[in-house]
């Protein structure tokens, strides 16, 4: 038997935890196999739920600590008295290679200032990257940098293409990987220095982990023609911000045509089988599990908000990324 997955979960994190985050473990652990979750947390909390779960007791280990950190937590305050929280020791257990990922649905800007803290960077990368699943009309796009580096150099979004394109590899590996930088035009001459010399280099330098398909603007980012998308964090981050809000104001006005009135109601009960795809294709539970990316073991953030069912795909991702060697593409190719 091969050696099972184990993926450290940071179980305090997020809205309704640990409820939500142990009835994610449940959904993906009865739908794998393999895998062994480190849970960290009050293990009271946690085994007055567990002992409701269907989990095989041999598939998991509570690692108890009763400190967490807080959503109002600044990161520099969560990295100073942090040491014996839910989120550092899961973090920790990475680094000291006995879990082989990390999960959290907790503070954002503490989980990567304690991962950068306790994670080495992968030689030959300078700046960590945040990246995102995106729907697009073909399936699934991988999109950074999605915050973690508001000003980028060429070698940053060289070191991003290739990080982004192992990701997509380890995700979707029997896909071909398309990747484009986002730009204000398709044209050669459109943009900044930094991205048209960007481009110059990955147009002459082929990769093998991906096909450069030159600039992509905006409004073609879910067509679906290519599925890694590169940029620096201040344009990812608006970039993911307005695509969140467009489709919230999308799903809310189809939902107050088709049950605002009889007529919506009965053309919603008509076409039933249409909008649950439409719905689905938008849930961003498919699409839970922001992965950084550029550390020397992998760090997945859950978002805080989202239910068991997405925390339960964000545990999918990271058993993807561990499967299918993420980090080894990653070193293999950044030379």
């Amino acid at each position: 038997m091969t050696k099972p997955i184990i993926i450290a979960v940071d179980a305090m994190g997020g809205d309704n935890a640990p409820q939500k985050v142990l009835d994610g473990i449940e959904l993906h652990f009865n739908k794998t196999e393999n895998i062994f979750y480190n849970i960290f947390g009050d293990k009271e909390s946690i085994n007055s739920i567990l002992k409701h779960k269907k989990i095989n007791t041999n598939n998991f280990e509570i690692i108890h600590t009763d400190k967490k950190i807080m959503g109002e937590d600044s990161a520099l305050t969560a990295a100073k008295r942090g040491k014996d929280t839910s989120m550092w020791l899961a973090i920790e257990s990475v680094k000291n290679k006995t879990s082989d990922i990390v999960l959290s649905a907790g503070n954002t800007g503490a989980l990567f200032v304690i991962a950068k803290l306790n994670l080495e960077m992968i030689n030959n990368i300078d700046k960590p990257a945040l990246s995102g699943l995106w729907p697009n009309k073909k399936g699934i796009n991988v999109v950074l940098d999605l915050g973690a580096n508001i000003e980028c150099n060429e070698k940053n979004l060289k070191d991003f293409s290739i990080m982004g394109a192992a990701l997509h590899k380890s995700l979707f590996p029997n896909e071909i990987t398309k990747l484009a930088l986002l730009n204000i035009g398709s044209e050669e001459l459109k943009g900044n220095a930094i991205i048209k010399n960007t481009f110059q280099d990955l147009q002459k330098n082929i990769n093998k982990l991906f096909e450069f398909q030159g600039y992509i603007e905006g409004n073609h980012i879910m067509d679906g023609n290519v599925n890694v998308i590169v940029t620096d964090g201040f344009t990812g981050n608006v970039a993911l911000k307005t695509a969140e809000g467009t489709a919230n104001f999308i799903t809310s006005e189809i939902k107050k045509a088709l049950t605002g009135n009889f007529l919506g109601k009965f053309s919603s009960f008509l076409n039933i089988k249409n909008i649950n795809k439409f719905k689905n294709k938008l849930d961003p539970r498919s699409y839970n599990g922001a992965i950084l990316l550029g550390l020397n073991s992998p760090v997945v953030k859950s978002h805080g908000g989202t239910d068991y069912v997405g925390f339960a795909n964000a545990l999918s991702v990271c058993e993807k990324i561990v499967k299918n060697k993420l980090i080894d593409k990653i070193k293999d190719n950044i030379n």
